[in-house]
């Protein structure tokens, strides 16, 4: 059997909280194929870009990884030297971070900063970066790549800079593509092709992505499979037909009724009552306990043990292992 292009195993990474230090991502485990789009879905502070950046090893200090393995085509991401990880990023794994303008320097032209991160990985002459970079923009859409190249990045739309910032991403083929939020504040259009995009890079380049996303009509556009994340651990995960046609956590089955939906036309909305607590402040059993509208007696006290509902579909939910097991 091959082995997965990303192994992630018992992550824990923690910040600074007033009773020492709290973990944001807390005992996560998760695996992609090489060509296989992983979905992470939740709502926000439940962990997903902090998963994300852990990775990448970018968690921003005073965060830290404390525990757990992560690896990178068969690479031990947190035992390599600092100077073996900058190449990792963007040779091995690269990634689409959430907000275009705030990543992108607005003093430098878009097609500089991409000319500076190739030759940051390979020893090529200026001209030849620069007709890599109009090359790239091309094959992301970018119309007039040429002139695009001398634009500064407060002079393209938030679609364009999504675009660079992709170019960016595959300027050196990595074999893993992290999409952090790849369409958040785009309009529909826009939103639909950076989607049809990031599945031709799938196709053509054979890469494995992880989709980072609070939008389950996003996943159901591009991911192979879905991981439904709470309080910094994965609740369900599945297939995607099998976590969006089947949802057996409660946290999978409110979310999805939180959607509109043509079929539900004039009925209020679902709602989840409560926020997402605070690291340092989750519950000592199931971490969705207290929002739950399915918890009986051990979910405050016992975590949950993964239950398999078919040999790809697992919930963490001591309410499914006791549907499952009567």
């Amino acid at each position: 059997m091959t082995a997965p292009l990303l192994e992630v195993n018992e992550l824990v990474t923690t910040f600074p909280a007033e009773t020492g230090r709290a973990a944001v991502v807390d005992g996560l485990s998760l695996s992609i194929a090489a060509g296989e789009v992983l979905a992470l879905v939740g709502e926000s502070g439940c962990g997903k870009s902090v998963t994300a950046l852990s990775i990448l090893r970018l968690v921003p200090k005073p965060g830290r990884i404390e525990s757990g393995r992560i690896r990178v085509a068969g690479r031990d991401v947190r035992a390599l030297p600092i100077t073996e990880m900058r190449a990792v990023r963007g040779a091995l794994a690269a990634m689409i971070f959430q907000e275009p303008m705030t990543s992108l320097n607005p003093v430098q032209t878009v097609g500089a900063q991409v000319v500076e991160a190739i030759r940051l990985h390979e020893r090529v002459s200026a001209d030849v970066a620069r007709r890599r970079c109009v090359d790239l923009f091309e094959r992301v859409g970018i119309p007039d790549a040429d002139a695009r190249f001398e634009s500064f990045p407060h002079q393209l739309s938030g679609g364009l800079k999504q675009r660079v910032m992709i170019a960016m991403a595959l300027s050196m083929q990595p074999k893993l593509l992290i999409a952090d939020e790849p369409t958040t504040a785009l309009d529909v259009t826009i939103q639909a092709q950076i989607l049809e995009l990031l599945r031709e890079i799938r196709d053509r380049f054979g890469m494995a992505i992880l989709l980072i996303s609070h939008n389950l009509g996003v996943v159901n556009e591009l991911a192979d499979r879905v991981a439904v994340m709470y309080a910094g651990r994965v609740a369900e995960e599945g297939t995607r037909t099998e976590l969006l046609a089947h949802p057996r956590h409660p946290y999978t089955q409110r979310l999805l009724a939180s959607i509109p939906s043509r079929t539900r036309r004039g009925e209020p909305l679902a709602e989840i009552p409560g926020v997402v607590p605070s690291p340092g402040e989750w519950p000592v059993g199931c971490r969705f306990t207290t929002r739950c509208h399915r918890a009986f007696e051990p979910c405050a006290e016992i975590v949950p043990d993964a239950t398999a509902i078919s040999d790809t579909h697992r919930a963490w939910c001591h309410a499914v292992a006791r549907e499952e097991s009567s």
